[in-house]
């Protein structure tokens, strides 16, 4: 029986840890924030920032991977949750803006739902750019998912994974309140998903 007791706070400490890691992959992890000339800390063509939960956190980090020199261009992609305003790509630029990037810095995907229409839309936008790297910022909870969605619609493009360390919706401390425990379960089910063939 205490042996039995013992097992149970391992194996939910091993789950949290494996969802942690699984969810939040982070290519740049090695890379303390510095710029170099090898893999993967190189610079890339476009600092790609989806919409999403903390829209905020996610365009603050590409603003600021900007500004550290880790690409001249920044990607925004969302379309407007409320239909009679702006288009969230369209306030992730204006946020951008009132940082001092400059607008020709920007190229907005408006018309993106979900995460594989961010994929899509966002595929258009490479092709016709010439973008051949990028940097891909969202929620540690979403990085997993929107890094397979980008992969399968960008086949022929180079794709670091980057999650925002911490927003309104998650940190390392997701597992301490059900909100977390929501968001990883459900993201841990819709990759499930994914890779049984249905994209989201």
């Amino acid at each position: 029986m205490i042996r039995f007791l013992l097992v149970i706070p391992l194996f939910i400490a091993a789950l949290i840890i494996g969802i942690s890691i699984y969810l939040q992959p982070n290519d740049l992890a090695t890379c303390n924030d510095i710029v170099g000339t090898s893999d993967p800390c190189q610079k890339v063509d476009a600092i790609v920032a989806i919409s999403g939960g903390d829209t905020n956190a996610r365009t603050d980090e590409a603003i600021r991977m900007y500004k550290n020199g880790w690409s001249k261009t920044l990607v925004f992609s969302g379309a407007a949750e409320d239909k009679t305003g702006l288009s969230n790509a369209e306030a992730m630029k204006r946020r951008a803006i009132q940082a001092d990037v400059p607008s020709s810095a920007i190229i907005l995907d408006e018309l993106s739902e979900t995460t594989k229409q961010n994929a899509e839309n966002s595929k258009t936008i490479f092709d016709t750019n010439n973008i051949k790297t990028i940097i891909l910022v969202t929620s540690g909870y979403h990085q997993r998912r929107a890094s397979l969605e980008f992969h399968k619609y960008a086949e022929n493009v180079t794709i670091m994974n980057h999650p925002v360390a911490s927003d309104q919706d998650w940190s390392w401390l997701w597992w301490t309140g059900p909100r977390g425990w929501t968001l990883a379960v459900t993201e841990v089910f819709k990759t499930i998903v994914f890779n049984f063939g249905v994209s989201q």
